[in-house]
């Protein structure tokens, strides 16, 4: 039987809602059932419940852990990467109820299955539970939670919704553990069969919590597309990854070099109008286990991240 992303979160779920108070978040139930877990909203949270949340988002696939350098790091280790991160940990679920908006990451997405890299990846969930991460400030009601649980196909009372602003703790960790999940998107981005990709490792800085979210959105994608550093393990043939190792780091887009915060100011806040192929770790490292084979682009960018998180 396949791995459950969804039972290994509510497992994690469950234990955040027990510890809720040394965690620093808050759990409430709304009338159908469904728990919603406030991770920095309206409560501080902190770095473990940051730890928790970014479990949670890989389907309980890895390990993540801190250390502190000249900043404060996080490091993310991710077994089964084209479940753990396209399948569950990728923010691709654009949920719209009414005027309600945020963007889904997490194994519902694996439950609803409305994403066309669910076929590609030949990834589902057939566990009855879901749990869905919402990167915003506004705590979703039960029409949310009912149009979530339906897309699911669970009932409303066995979906947890967690829910963490970008200018948060558990923002600002959670976004720089998803740089695992960046590299292994723009890989799929640029045509590689992403189930060839074995194991993954990233690090990156975790961004100072800032005073608005906009700001926190400059500085938490600066510290992955500028201080961003993975490492893959594939088996695959070595010309698939020379045809595209040089486009796989954030240093191949024709944006790279300002601020993330300076760029999305540039096109007047229109996030779909940035070089797609930004969209990256600042440095990658691909070992080809069939080959034995290294394969490496880019650099981390101290300038621009000195600029950006004043550290």
């Amino acid at each position: 039987m396949p791995v459950s992303v969804n039972q290994k979160a509510v497992e994690i779920v469950e234990l955040m809602i027990k510890e809720r108070e040394g965690l620093g978040i808050n759990s409430i139930t709304l009338s159908n059932g469904t728990k919603v877990i406030d991770a920095g909203a309206s409560c501080p949270g902190g770095l473990t419940a940051g730890k928790l949340l970014s479990k949670v988002c890989i389907g309980g696939l890895g390990e993540i852990h801190f250390t502190m350098g000249k900043r404060l790091q996080i490091h993310v280790s991710v077994d089964k990467p084209a479940v753990a991160c396209m399948g569950s940990q990728l923010a691709g679920w654009m949920i719209k109820v009414g005027d309600y908006f945020a963007m889904g990451s997490g194994p519902a997405r694996a439950k609803a299955g409305n994403e066309k890299i669910f076929s590609e990846i030949k990834y589902s969930d057939y566990f009855n539970k879901a749990v869905i991460v919402l990167e915003t400030r506004k705590a979703p009601d039960e029409k949310v939670a009912r149009y979530i649980a339906e897309k699911c196909g669970v009932d409303p009372k066995d979906l947890f919704i967690l829910i963490a602003p970008t200018a948060s703790i558990v923002g600002s960790v959670q976004i720089s553990a998803r740089v695992v999940e960046t590299g292994v998107h723009k890989l799929h981005e640029l045509g590689f069969d992403v189930n060839q990709i074995l194991s993954g490792f990233g690090s990156a800085p975790v961004a100072p919590v800032a005073r608005k979210d906009l700001e926190a959105m400059g500085k938490t994608n600066d510290c992955v597309l500028y201080g961003g550093r993975t490492e893959y393990f594939v088996s695959a043939e070595d010309s698939e990854i020379k045809r595209l190792i040089e486009e796989v780091s954030s240093s191949s887009s024709k944006d790279y070099g300002a601020s993330f915060l300076e760029i999305f100011e540039k096109y007047k806040g229109d996030f779909y109008k940035i070089d797609p192929k930004l969209f990256s770790p600042a440095e990658v490292t691909i070992n080809n286990i069939k080959t034995g084979g290294v394969f490496h682009s880019g650099h981390i960018n101290e300038e621009i991240l000195q600029k950006s998180l004043g550290i």
